[in-house]
Parts: C-alpha cells; structure tokens; sequence
C-alpha cells in the first residue's frame, strides 16, 4: 500500500536548520510531484514547497524563499526539505504530498517542528 513516512523534525534553537526526510513505498516515485506542506496550531493547512517528478523544477511560498531547500532522490524514493534560518512562526506540523494529476494525491502522517529558544 501507498506509505510516505516523514521525519526529521523535532526542535531547533531560532536561526537553526532542520532537514525533513520523507520515505515512499507503495508507488512509482519517479511520475510524481511531491510537495511539502505544514499546519500550525489552530491554523490551516500552507503549501510550503514542491518539486517536479523529475526534480528539475521547483517552487516556494514566498515566506521560505531563501531559506529552506527541497529536493528529492529517485533512486532512494525520498524528498527532502532543508530548512534553514529557522523561525519560531516556522512552528508546525510538516506533511509530504505525493501528487499526480488530480487522481493520485497521497499524504504522510506528518512530522512536528518546534522552533523556540
């Protein structure tokens, strides 16, 4: 069955970086976009980033322009996303999204990121 296991998150010091793995079994990697997206408390869902399937493209929301990374392996079926220079309102829970047309839409179960001092 279709999985997509995040981690990587955890707390970082404001200023600091941490880098989100996203694992995928279950389907051909390779033929789909995947996307990040996080949810801060009492907020909704913010798309944050994606990459194309073949990675040679990618887009940001403008607040992470600059400071976090996506980027993905095909041989190891997994996404990444490099957060640096982070902020406490970069506070939230992180979601991989596997996404091809507008049938095949997956989710992981999502990774916490704390940013305080």
């Amino acid at each position: 069955q279709v999985q997509l296991v995040e981690s990587g998150g955890g707390l970082a010091q404001p200023g600091g970086s941490l880098r989100l793995s996203c694992a995928a079994s279950g389907f051909t990697f390779s033929n789909y976009a995947m996307s990040w997206a996080r949810q801060a408390p009492g907020k909704g869902l913010e798309w944050v980033s994606a990459i194309y399937n073949d990675g040679s493209n990618t887009h940001y929301a403008d607040s992470m322009k600059g400071r976090f990374t996506i980027s993905r392996d095909n041989a190891k079926n997994t996404v990444y996303l490099q957060m640096n220079s982070l902020k406490p309102e970069d506070t939230a829970v992180y979601y991989c999204n596997a996404r091809r047309g507008s049938r095949y839409d997956y989710w992981g179960q999502g990774t916490q990121v704390t940013v305080s001092s």
